[in-house]
């Protein structure tokens, strides 16, 4: 029950297409830059701000997603910031993240 609260999708197939392409756009676009230019943080915190980073770029795809009408909600965000939008943003960072690092592993 913990989850299911804190990240919520009302669509259709083809939205969650629509946020897969708006995902690997941000992810593509926007990753790269946010991720060299915090590259020294990362030094500092061995590599715990790229959990940051993620989380950010994934509130991104969210107001980006609302904003062309697919509703993607991330604890409660948008509208509202509050605690519940940043731990269900850290948890679906670090989610990505174990899910990328296997594929990683068994894809060559």
């Amino acid at each position: 029950r913990f989850l299911p609260d804190l990240f919520t999708f009302t669509g259709e197939t083809q939205g969650l297409i629509v946020l897969g392409v708006i995902f690997g756009a941000v992810n593509g676009l926007i990753g790269p830059v946010v991720k060299i230019l915090s590259l020294p943080l990362s030094v500092m915190t061995m590599g715990l701000a790229g959990i940051l980073v993620n989380a950010g770029l994934l509130i991104l795809v969210a107001l980006i997603a609302n904003s062309t009408g697919f509703p993607l909600s991330i604890g409660g965000f948008p509208p509202d910031v509050t605690a519940d939008t940043l731990v269900a943003a850290v948890i679906g960072s670090t989610v990505i993240g174990v899910v990328t690092g296997v594929v990683n592993a068994v894809v060559p």
